[in-house]
């Protein structure tokens, strides 16, 4: 599954990723970021995440779009054993995009466009 992040250049993204936890018992995930871009991306609510029996729950992804180019990292999500039970290994790529570019101030300025 791939997770966008689309804005203007310098804009900071959150996205949430909703998990299920179909069993009776409760699992818990520890989160990893890797790729090229990896350390552009953060879980500012932590890397771990527990998700009670039969609910679900979120994990934030946050992103500032710093580069023009596109952005690239894999979310990987780990199982930790609770209460004897293992879930299974998640990934998700994370993908950014520039659909504009704003500036943060407009300078005036007059100079001579030639001379000798």
């Amino acid at each position: 599954s791939t997770i966008e992040f689309t804005g203007a250049l310098h804009a900071t993204i959150v996205k949430q990723v909703r998990l299920k936890n179909p069993s009776s018992s409760t699992l818990a995930y520890n989160a990893i970021l890797v790729g090229r871009d990896a350390d552009d991306f953060s879980l500012p609510k932590g890397n771990t995440i527990t998700i009670p029996s039969t609910r679900q729950s979120f994990l934030t992804v946050e992103f500032t779009i710093r580069f023009l180019r596109p952005a690239e990292a894999i979310l990987i999500l780990i199982s930790n054993k609770v209460d004897g039970v293992n879930g299974a290994t998640m990934t998700f790529s994370l993908k950014s995009e520039v659909k504009n570019i704003e500036p943060h101030a407009m300078i005036k300025c007059r100079s001579p466009c030639y001379e000798l």
